[in-house]
């Protein structure tokens, strides 16, 4: 497998995952945006966005997706979550609440504090800053009575979402989590896997 990745961009949560499931892979670390900073990627993925996973005849571009493939793919892994089990559609709900929910509103204040700021939109990226904070309350009342999000382990929706909260803490964001999250998102960074996958992108630059 080869996985295409930009430094603590989404593409960690792939990163993370094949690490925590000591999957042999090939890592190419990209300067970001690759689609403007490496033209000749845009060859391997026309959009010029990361992660690309390679494995084969398979081609995964959305970070939640490779995921769930490596952990349902290369398992039986305690980072799926069974379809016989009964949390299966909570972990669902939770791998892809990760990107849809969390880590979309933060591009916009990626885009707009910090990429694009002489663009003159600071407010939509306050507002989005806010709205990403209001979506964390999901994740808050969840962990209020758990170490883990779903099935009593940590699994791949725990990566996903975790990704949005070490994104938070990239942007300046982290000050809007509640006291719970910053708890879990310190639990996250405890893990082997976790330093590992620093580690790999680290070693790779």
């Amino acid at each position: 497998m080869k996985l295409y990745h930009c430094a603590d961009a989404r593409s960690f949560r792939a990163l993370w995952t094949l690490e925590e499931m000591g999957l042999a892979y090939d890592l190419a670390l990209l300067p970001f945006p690759p689609r403007f900073l490496a033209p000749e990627f845009l060859a391997e993925n026309p959009l010029g966005t990361i992660p690309l996973l390679v494995d084969g005849d398979a081609r995964l571009t959305e970070s939640a997706a490779i995921a769930q493939y490596l952990c349902t793919k290369y398992g039986p892994s305690p980072l799926a979550v069974g379809v016989e089990e009964p949390d299966y559609g909570a972990w669902l709900n939770w791998l892809h609440h990760g990107e849809a929910t969390l880590t979309f509103p933060q591009t916009i204040v990626l885009r707009y504090r910090v990429f694009e700021p002489k663009k003159g939109l600071q407010v939509a990226a306050d507002d989005y800053a806010h709205w990403f904070a209001k979506r964390t309350l999901l994740a808050d009342a969840a962990l209020a009575d758990r170490e883990w999000l779903c099935a009593r382990r940590f699994t791949a929706a725990d990566i996903s979402v975790g990704y949005a909260l070490m994104l938070a803490e990239t942007l300046g964001l982290h000050d809007r989590l509640s006291e719970g999250l910053r708890t879990y998102w310190a639990r996250l960074q405890a893990r082997p896997g976790f330093a590992a996958a620093k580690a790999a992108q680290l070693k790779a630059a």
